[in-house]
């Protein structure tokens, strides 16, 4: 009975359990400290790839608006003083118009012409619209390709894919512009305004690491 009695070494033993749960809460708080950090790092990389890839989109409305008229393209690209610009479009993709116009030639630009031009249900198979996915380096996935920004700051490659286009007879509203708030003419009729549709894809990513990237599907209309 004497020797159960016996609680010698009960101290050394509450000091241990209660130093394993001291160091057990010591680890947590460095867990989330370091995991808070590393959220912290991702959703900076990924906010400054998605403004990449805002602005961008930006830069692709300059692009619809040439209509893909290769002077226009060209004065746009040498403008912009972008990096690395590229058309990428087959000079295969063709397509018609409600018109009957036909578009087509040999050239990236007569490509692109066809996609801004036509509607999807008439372009051929080289003009990709079946398909959203833009796959870096393989130029058949999207239509356009530059870069922004310069070193020693962050390069982001952005590709830009127009995936569906929907045929309008006009641009959008632009208010009044020098006429009055009634027609000219007894009988007279506007024609409803019905702008162009266009529905795109975008790319952005980091040029030194890739898997800093944000993607954007944007419905613009023209």
């Amino acid at each position: 009975m004497k020797q159960l009695r016996n609680e010698r070494g009960i101290a050394l033993v509450m000091i241990l359990v209660l130093a394993a749960i001291s160091l057990a809460i010591m680890a947590a708080l460095i867990y989330m400290i370091t995991a808070g950090t590393q959220v912290s790092g991702m959703q900076k990389r990924y906010r400054t790839a998605l403004d990449a890839g805002v602005g961008s989109a930006d830069l692709a409305y300059q692009f619809v608006a040439t209509r893909g008229d290769t002077t226009l393209v060209g004065a746009l690209l040498t403008q912009l003083s972008i990096i690395n610009p590229a058309v990428t479009t087959s000079g295969s993709c063709c397509g018609t118009n409600t018109s009957g116009t036909y578009f087509c030639g040999s050239t990236s630009t007569d490509g692109l012409a066809a996609k801004l031009n036509t509607p999807t249900t008439s372009w051929s198979s080289q003009c990709a619209g079946d398909s959203v996915m833009i796959i870096p380096g393989t130029t058949t996935s999207y239509d356009l390709r530059y870069d922004l920004g310069s070193s020693p700051y962050p390069v982001y490659r952005i590709y830009t894919k127009i995936v569906a286009t929907i045929e309008g007879n006009s641009g959008g509203d632009e208010g009044l512009l020098g006429k009055g708030v009634i027609s000219s003419g007894t009988g007279e009729m506007s024609v409803m305004s019905r702008p162009y549709l266009y529905s795109l894809e975008v790319d952005a990513e980091n040029l030194s690491s890739p898997s800093e990237r944000a993607k954007l599907s944007v419905l613009y209309q023209y």
